[in-house]
């Protein structure tokens, strides 16, 4: 049987949830034209009073840097960057997690860096650590794939970095460039909640599997490590709160020189190599893109054009199905990884059972992992 593709937003009706009409349109869509999107407005315009009287008092810190900006030198960022040190005047320091990050990409990187005149700290994760969880995650992904089972552990992982470092450096603020698609609501909206990274991060359960050795503790966010009392940094996505559209924000990065153009741009083609590994393994065990669900809530809501995304999902997923062009990453991936692509597997649902952080791991599958965000 084909899937049905909404008509407003492009999601199929093979994304878990989705149903659409006799009308051909998607029953995310019919909630969002019933007053989602009022409902949506009242809520950022909320998000934008809290950031505007954040970003003032930021301003007037007397401290070193007011901020952190998570820069992974793609659009968002780089226009976020932009956006604090010239339209808002902040002290900003740009920290980037140097893994898997494309030369495209890192021509971004260096081109802001340089306009922006701001300091950057680059910081060179454990390639091993990486490779090890990776590569168990791979093999046992929770029901939503494996997008959302590494990327949401591997931010875990950055996440806390920031955090530690932020506290090191008395930094009271990290801004991520999330656009009003990420990342899942109940991970953050505009901001982290408190709550949330006054919690220990540490994914217990793939100690006692092995996938992690005690002396890697240190590696994960954990807040009791400091002095009670001590106030925790806030992590906000201004994204959420300001206005945003997709092409406006494209077009400004390049007219300021802060990207080359617009392939430089493409967020397809700025993310990360391993992602087109982890994509062909969620058409294969899920049926669709899995980036369809972030991208159709732009397209919905007027934030992203749809013929484009048409476009893009389509070539997308050709290129992951044929591993040519930039789906060739696939194989390199695997490679590295020491995985076969029969190895990209989801646990059996009875077999997931949630961390403190949030992030789903496989009960049965907690064994010595085979020699895996």
């Amino acid at each position: 049987m084909s899937k049905k593709v909404c008509g407003t937003c492009l999601l199929t009706d093979d994304v878990e949830g989705v149903a659409l009409d006799s009308d051909g349109i998607c029953n995310v869509c019919r909630i969002w034209q019933g007053g989602g999107e009022q409902r949506q407005e009242q809520q950022r315009m909320h998000f934008q009073k809290d950031l505007e009287a954040t970003l003032r008092a930021a301003k007037g810190s007397g401290k070193q840097y007011d901020c952190i900006v998570s820069f992974s030198g793609g659009k968002d960022s780089c226009y976020l960057l932009h956006r604090l040190v010239v339209d808002h005047g902040l002290k900003v320091l740009a920290y980037t997690s140097d893994y898997d990050i494309p030369p495209r990409t890192w021509e971004n990187i260096r081109r802001t860096v340089k306009a922006l005149g701001v300091d950057h700290h680059v910081h060179k994760p454990s390639l091993t650590l990486y490779k090890r969880f990776i590569r168990h995650l791979l093999m046992n992904q929770g029901p939503k794939g494996a997008v959302h089972t590494v990327c949401y552990f591997w931010l875990d992982i950055r996440e806390g970095d920031l955090l530690r470092f932020a506290l090191d450096k008395d930094i009271p603020l990290i801004f991520t460039g999330y656009s009003p698609g990420q990342p899942d609501p109940e991970r953050m909206l505009y901001e982290m909640p408190p709550a949330r990274i006054a919690r220990d991060w540490t994914p217990h359960e793939l100690f006692r599997s092995g996938v992690f050795q005690e002396h890697e503790l240190a590696l994960f966010w954990n807040p009791r490590r400091y002095a009670a009392g001590v106030t925790l940094p806030r992590i906000l996505a201004p994204f959420h709160a300001w206005d945003y559209d997709q092409a406006k924000v494209t077009a400004k990065v390049i007219e300021l020189g802060l990207v080359q153009d617009r392939i430089h741009a493409n967020p397809v083609l700025s993310n990360f190599t391993l992602n087109w590994l982890l994509m062909y393994s969620d058409l294969k065990n899920l049926g669709h893109n899995p980036y369809k669900p972030e991208f159709s809530k732009l397209v919905r809501e007027g934030k992203a054009k749809r013929l484009q995304w048409r476009i893009v999902f389509a070539l997308m997923d050709f290129m992951v199905r044929k591993q040519i062009l930039m789906g060739r990453h696939i194989k390199k991936s695997l490679q590295d990884l020491e995985l076969q692509l029969d190895d990209l597997k989801m646990a059996p649902p009875a077999a997931v059972t949630p961390t403190s952080r949030g992030t789903q791991v496989h009960s049965d599958t907690m064994g010595k992992p085979r020699d895996y965000a």
